[in-house]
């Protein structure tokens, strides 16, 4: 009876080890496959986050290709515009020029068709005899001939200074030579014709004697 007693106490406690035994396998497997579902949610949370990542460079890539094109496009607009006006700048510079060569040489041409004119005057006014310059038609010639005068050089034309002045080929014309102790090497001894000067341009040059 006690030997019974024994054996069944023994196999209680194989039973027992059994369970314990199968328990703790089961909560391995559990632990193995509790391990695995977080390993799992971990993939899949790297993965979500790669994606996320790979979605965020994605859209500053697109968002800074936006933004190069459209810098690319401001440049080169204010390039062209830049340009364009460059080209208006230096057309409203050559027509302003173009119009001042064409008022220079308007003016050219009627300051050279009045000088002949002038001449006359002089040549009419220098061959009154003295007791005649008093008589008023005579004076009213003299302050035409003066008044003509004002207004040629208000429009800037100038007489060329001449005798006792050093010749200058650029402003005088030397018609004829004298050899006079009188004067010195290279000076203009009398005037023939009067020259003019239109502001820095030479109209008509000046006739003159030149002594040697």
């Amino acid at each position: 009876m006690a030997m019974n007693e024994q054996n069944l106490e023994t196999e209680e406690v194989k039973d027992n080890m059994q369970e314990e035994a199968a328990g703790c396998e089961t909560k391995e497997e559990a632990c193995a496959q509790a391990d695995t579902q977080d390993a799992a949610q971990e993939a899949v949370k790297e993965e979500e986050t790669e994606q996320g990542d790979k979605k965020e460079r994605k859209f500053r890539k697109d968002k800074k290709e936006k933004k190069d094109k459209k810098d690319l496009q401001i440049e080169e607009l204010t390039d062209k515009v830049k340009r364009q006006m460059a080209e208006f700048d230096n057309f409203r510079k050559r027509t302003e020029k173009e119009k001042s060569q064409m008022f220079e040489t308007g003016a050219r041409n009627i300051i050279e068709k009045i000088l002949p004119v002038v001449d006359n005057f002089e040549r009419g006014l220098a061959a009154v005899p003295e007791e005649e310059k008093e008589n008023p038609f005579i004076d009213g010639m003299e302050k035409i001939y003066k008044q003509m005068m004002t207004v040629l050089e208000e429009a800037g034309v100038s007489v060329i200074e001449t005798e006792g002045k050093e010749f200058d080929p650029n402003l005088h014309n030397a018609v004829m030579h004298i050899d006079d102790e009188n004067f010195g090497e290279n000076i203009i001894a009398e005037e023939f014709q009067k020259g003019y000067m239109y502001r820095d341009s030479v109209v008509r040059h000046s006739m003159v004697k030149v002594a040697n």
